[in-house]
């Protein structure tokens, strides 16, 4: 998700498993050549893990991700947090959740009804288009 426009910048389909989406958003990341330092908003607080954080700071990624802040220790510390920048990372991720919420009810990705991984990738990919589209 592009912050500035709320437009579905690159989508993929990966299995369910308790890091699949950190594992996609690495490589995402990695399958653009990078000019210039980025930032990485997380949706949720799953991405908060010392791992997923130490591979985007290896990369030169700023990681914008939520914050644990109860029960356990966060792997965000001050220094990205201190930044004006954190703050508007953290209203613009729910950008990512208004996406997935249309292609849900519109996209008809609430139950998918399409059999195979390269057919559901299609569908996605599809309704990320028309998500796109429509909100242009």
């Amino acid at each position: 998700m592009e912050n500035r426009n709320g437009l579905v910048v690159q989508a993929t389909v990966t299995p369910t498993t308790g890091t699949a989406e950190r594992d996609a958003s690495l490589a995402l990341v990695d399958a653009h050549a990078l000019t210039r330092r980025i930032t990485l908003g997380g949706g949720d607080k799953n991405y908060d893990t010392q791992e997923f954080v130490q591979d985007l700071r290896a990369r030169q990624i700023t990681p914008h991700v939520a914050q644990h802040t109860t029960n356990r220790t966060s792997a965000i510390d001050g220094r990205t947090t201190r930044h004006a920048g954190y703050a508007i990372g953290q209203q613009k991720r729910k950008r990512v959740d208004e996406a997935f919420g249309c292609m849900k009810t519109v996209g008809l990705l609430r139950k998918v009804k399409l059999r195979g991984v390269p057919r559901v990738v299609w569908l996605f990919t599809f309704a990320a288009a028309v998500y796109n589209l429509v909100w242009m």
